[in-house]
């Protein structure tokens, strides 16, 4: 399930998250992998500072790793159900190991599904949080916006997710934006290092080498309340691709 790329989106068109053989209702269902415990939340206050350690090297013997944290903030008091969903998820350890599978220059990097091809979610779909489909949420599409892919279907969202590099306005309305990169975006932006090739909708998207989310988990709320979810990547970047 795929987004269409905003600089393609003129006069707006339903963005979907590519599902190449057909668009239905049932596509998350065909994922077996089902993490259905909430469990409890893994709030770290020891950290003050989420993200200390946000751009590090490691190097192989065979390849420079570069591993990055960034910091979602959730905005539940917009989208609930959403932010539900996406702690529920990060707390049961469904993103762990998972990738970023699609990255665009100028538009943004989708991840969280266990496919790795943008057809797969956790096998629960929720309510579509935005004004098109009768909810109130006016959180805007800007640089560092994180919300929620889906199909044409309004409420189809499930685990993928995609962080904005730009603002992306033909998308308000239509996605369900929940949060927001609070730190760590520079780590994002570092995606766009990494060797990709065109993917089936002739997006220069899908890295070569994973990018993989090693570990995401709830930390402690910001100073307005807000939960806040920090992920843990790692990645190949590109020599030649770096600023």
């Amino acid at each position: 399930m795929e987004l269409k790329n905003y600089n393609m989106i003129k006069g707006f068109r339903i963005l979907a998250l590519t599902l190449v053989m057909s668009l239905t209702c049932g596509v998350f269902a065909s994922c077996g992998n089902t993490h259905e415990n909430e469990g409890s939340p893994k709030a770290s206050d020891d950290r003050s500072t989420a993200v200390q350690k946000s751009e590090d090297t490691i190097t192989s013997a065979d390849e420079d790793i570069t591993v990055g944290s960034f910091v979602i903030t959730l905005r539940e008091d917009k989208a609930p159900i959403t932010c539900k969903n996406f702690k529920k998820l990060v707390n049961s350890g469904f993103y762990d190991g998972l990738t970023f599978h699609r990255v665009v220059a100028d538009f943004m990097a989708q991840g969280g599904d266990p496919e790795g091809n943008g057809t797969g979610g956790s096998g629960e779909h929720i309510k579509g949080e935005f004004s098109n489909n009768g909810v109130e949420n006016d959180l805007k599409h800007v640089r560092g916006t994180v919300s929620m892919a889906r199909s044409q279907e309004m409420d189809s969202a499930s685990s993928q997710f995609f962080i904005c590099y730009k603002d992306c306005n033909d998308l308000d309305g239509n996605y369900a934006a929940f949060g927001e990169v609070s730190e760590g975006m520079e780590v994002v932006d570092r995606f766009l290092n990494c060797e990709r090739t065109l993917n089936k909708i002739n997006e220069l998207a899908s890295p070569v080498y994973p990018i993989t989310i090693t570990q995401a988990e709830m930390i402690s709320a910001d100073a307005e309340g807000h939960e806040r979810a920090m992920f843990t990547v790692e990645f190949k970047e590109v020599e030649n691709n770096k600023a």
